[in-house]
């Protein structure tokens, strides 16, 4: 499925109905360069399910638990991770087969962890149909 957004409050809307409809033990990865609204799409999702906190990408710590929803959210950026196997330090197996919805930016950095039924999120830009324009694909595994 493609979905088109011209702002981010489009993208925003986009990430809250896919919130709305997330279950226990998904998964979701957000691929897109730097700057293509993945931080965005993260907190629309996250007020999907109910979350009332203040979502930020966590590129620094990697991982941040969002409770206080319908589920928990494991929120992982991992954009600073330099091998695939840094994930294991953090026990990422507890998280993404948990029992809530785990959101990985950057989720190709460590491609080969993601499971195959993961629900694959990418987003880009054409600034040739304007600078707040979003292509947004969304492959269910």
């Amino acid at each position: 499925m493609v979905r088109e957004t011209f702002d981010s409050e489009g993208t925003f809307k986009l990430g809250r109905e896919l919130g709305e409809a997330a279950g226990p033990g998904h998964i979701y990865t957000l691929v897109g360069d730097l700057g293509t609204g993945k931080t965005v799409f993260a907190q629309g999702f996250a007020e999907g399910l109910g979350v009332t906190d203040t979502v930020n990408s966590p590129t620094f710590t990697i991982l941040q638990v969002y409770e206080g929803g319908r589920l928990p959210i494991y929120h992982f950026d991992v954009y600073r991770i330099e091998e695939p196997e840094e994930m294991e330090e953090i026990g990422y197996e507890d998280y993404f087969y948990g029992d809530g919805v785990t959101l990985i930016e950057w989720a190709d950095i460590i491609g080969e962890l993601i499971p195959k039924d993961a629900c694959r999120i990418e987003i880009t830009k054409d600034l040739s149909r304007g600078t707040d324009y979003r292509r947004i694909e969304i492959n269910v595994g």
